[in-house]
């Protein structure tokens, strides 16, 4: 039990002083806060830019957003367990190559086996599997989202967001260890996959995403999760959907404050337009980046992808003149899919996807109004495909009628020309 306890202890001291620098007070480096005018013309702007992390190594270093304190209520440090680097080194055979299962600006992430009831390591293949994320030692803008991720995810708990085992702080090293997902992340299963992902599958990862972000949102204390995107929903082995990576998650404006003020990160393609160019965050600017995953899913298409035609690399520019169409919605459906789609389910997301993306984010809904739409949406069964054989098979009787009736009245039409009756005088009408 010695180790399952004096976490917080240890995380509070010192590690968010050593986050701060002086060069913090640098106008030259400040986000601007004037007041924009945001239209499609600046919108443009903002989604012709290039795919890259909104925050570069240099302004992490010089940025004062701090790790917001973990919220006061449902505290659970216990719940974490400590290792120590040396258990996690045996866990994952010592950082092996073959055991990387991702990596990101945080660092490595290696599959490893730890003992069931501890943090003793196990033999591959027994105990329980987990994750285990490695901060790159000299990433200071790392150890910042390491903290925040102790923070946040030491204490929320919910079915749709990852769950988060335990920690290491030794020395200059700093890891994570979460529960293992079997399926990986949505982005692999969308964009680095031959074999589509089901239009039924889509449906209830973008349900249980939404549920996760109205979890965040709804609590006495609001989360802004900031990094809404596909590699960060990750799937298990019946493909509910569990957001990770909370190394960039706020606290929320409480009160009467309509916004919280804060230096820009994220990734380009997926962050709010508003967000990047104010630095005011809401809720609604992540729900402006679920719209773009949505897109992504009704699609197959990435957010941004410079190897498409200069009009279609950017996802939300090209797919606004469909979405403000509903003649035209099918053209966004993700081709592989092979009419295998509810025909209303694509009506409802494709102007679900519209609604996020609103200029104006006032006019985008609530993560809570978002599941309510979502949810009946995974019980339709009318498929294109089927739609698709029905107006063939009417189509085909309505041939066959056609011909058969004509084939009769070319009959009758012989029968009377060869009858006796039939003179030379007379003409059959």
């Amino acid at each position: 039990m010695e180790k399952e306890c004096g976490c917080w202890a240890v995380l509070t001291r010192g590690v968010r002083g050593a986050c701060k620098s002086s060069a913090s007070n640098n106008p030259a480096n400040s986000i601007p806060r004037t007041s924009l005018v945001y239209d499609a013309a600046t919108e443009t702007r903002y989604l012709n830019a290039s795919n890259r992390d909104l925050c570069p190594p240099n302004e992490a270093q010089l940025s004062s957003d701090n790790p917001d304190p973990p919220p006061s209520d449902n505290k659970s440090p216990c719940q974490l367990l400590q290792f120590t680097f040396q258990e996690l080194k045996s866990a994952t055979g010592n950082f092996r190559p073959d055991s990387i299962l991702g990596e990101g600006g945080f660092g490595y992430v290696f599959k490893g086996w730890i003992e069931e009831n501890g943090t003793a390591p196990a033999k591959p293949g027994s105990g329980v599997t987990v994750a285990v994320k490695s901060l790159k030692p000299d990433g200071l803008q790392g150890h910042r989202e390491w903290v925040a991720e102790v923070d946040f995810l030491g204490q929320l708990h919910h079915p749709n967001l990852v769950k988060l085992i335990g920690y290491c702080i030794e020395d200059d090293q700093r890891l994570l260890v979460y529960e293992f997902m079997t399926r990986g992340s949505l982005e692999n299963h969308l964009f680095r996959r031959t074999i589509p992902l089901p239009w039924s599958n889509r449906i209830k990862i973008a349900l249980g995403a939404a549920k996760g972000l109205a979890f965040l949102h709804g609590g006495s204390e609001p989360v802004i999760y900031r990094d809404f995107k596909t590699s960060n929903i990750l799937l298990d082995s019946e493909y509910n959907a569990k957001l990770s990576d909370f190394g960039l998650a706020k606290a929320g404006p409480q009160g009467d404050k309509t916004h919280v003020s804060t230096r820009v990160v994220g990734t380009y393609g997926y962050a709010a337009p508003e967000y990047v160019m104010t630095g005011h965050l809401t809720s609604k600017s992540d729900v402006y980046s679920f719209g773009v995953v949505l897109l992504e899913i009704l699609t197959g298409r990435r957010s941004m992808d410079k190897k498409r035609p200069s009009g279609e690399q950017n996802l939300v520019a090209w797919a606004r003149q469909y979405l403000a169409d509903k003649r035209k919605l099918y053209h966004l459906v993700d081709p592989r899919l092979e009419l295998n789609y509810s025909l209303k389910g694509v009506q409802k997301v494709s102007q679900l996807a519209y609604n996020c993306l609103s200029r104006d984010p006032k006019s985008r809904p609530t993560m809570d109004e978002i599941v309510k739409v979502l949810s009946p949406l995974q019980d339709l069964n009318d498929l294109a495909i089927l739609s698709c054989h029905s107006r063939l098979s009417q189509q085909g009787r309505r041939k066959k009628k056609q011909d058969g009736t004509h084939q009769l009245v070319s009959a009758q039409s012989k029968s009377i020309r060869d009858s006796p009756l039939n003179t030379g005088k007379q003409r059959c009408r």
